[in-house]
């Protein structure tokens, strides 16, 4: 009998120690992503003449929302069509290059998560945006697995904390913000309902001098992102939580949507519009 006893016990401690360690990686991997080689070769691309290019960039080294990213593809190259716009989607790094990164208006930051790209190619995309250029980032864009002051400074305004997780997705009312630019919510209701995962920042973006168009009611969600040994992560941001914001950085623009985590909200006819208002923003005034 003892001998039964010592088994078990010994079964679970394993157990335990196997799901501890798992939890350690999946922790790692979400906050940090692993470490990957970086691509460096520029790649082949012929940019038509007579059409905006856009850079579509879904790599990923954290969190791999790709659900979110494969039902994001058809519906930006079906804006694309529409509105005569040429589409580059790639994961390979090498196109952030100073000659080829200088032919696209918008570069977007398509749930990338982790350290996608190398310092170099960081400085490479700075330089570009505070030169005219365009960086849009959709949801997993906006967790604090990329280490980058900059990118933190400039396209988010403020740190990521965590997001719900019981539950994890909530329904609520999207709400346009006072300070709206008409030409960013053109078409889209003053109020509208939407499902996602509600990320939660440490300050509210607000105060960094960022343009909100969208937030959410706070107060109308459970935001405690508590879970197993996680019990300092039961807040939200209040009453006032953007959802989509953007600012003037240099000569250039940023835009941020923390909207988007799977597949539904490329079904919502009315976050398609936010971002096809955004990729004509991000353009607005360029040759």
């Amino acid at each position: 009998m003892k001998k039964i006893l010592k088994i078990v016990l010994w079964s679970v401690l394993v157990l335990v120690v196997v799901l501890g360690g798992l939890i350690g990686v999946f922790i790692y991997k979400v906050k940090y992503g692993f470490p990957v080689s970086y691509e460096t070769e520029a790649p082949k691309i012929d940019f038509p003449a007579d059409k905006p290019a856009i850079l579509l960039f879904s790599k990923t080294t954290g969190f791999r929302h790709g659900e979110s990213i494969e039902a994001s593809k058809p519906v930006i190259t079906e804006l694309a069509k529409k509105n005569n716009w040429f589409v580059y989607e790639t994961e390979e790094g090498g196109v952030f290059n100073e000659a080829q990164l200088a032919k696209f208006s918008t570069v977007i930051f398509n749930n990338s998560t982790g350290e996608v790209i190398n310092d170099e190619q960081k400085r490479v995309l700075e330089k570009y945006v505070e030169n005219g250029g365009s960086l849009m980032g959709i949801h997993g864009a906006g967790d604090d697995s990329h280490h980058w002051d900059w990118y933190e400074n400039n396209l988010l305004g403020a740190k990521f904390s965590h997001h719900p997780i019981s539950p994890q997705f909530q329904k609520t009312d999207v709400l346009l913000d006072t300070q709206a630019d008409s030409s960013l919510t053109a078409g889209i209701p003053k109020v509208w309902s939407h499902s996602d995962e509600w990320y939660v920042f440490f300050k509210n973006p607000r105060e960094k001098g960022f343009n909100i168009q969208f937030t959410i009611n706070g107060e109308t969600i459970n935001p405690s992102g508590n879970i197993l040994f996680v019990t300092d992560k039961n807040y939200g941001m209040g009453k006032d939580h953007p959802v989509a914001w953007c600012k003037p950085i240099g000569k250039g623009k940023t835009f941020y949507t923390s909207i988007g985590h799977n597949e539904e909200a490329w079904k919502n006819e009315h976050f398609i519009r936010l971002i096809e208002n955004a990729l004509k923003w991000t353009q607005a005034g360029k040759k």
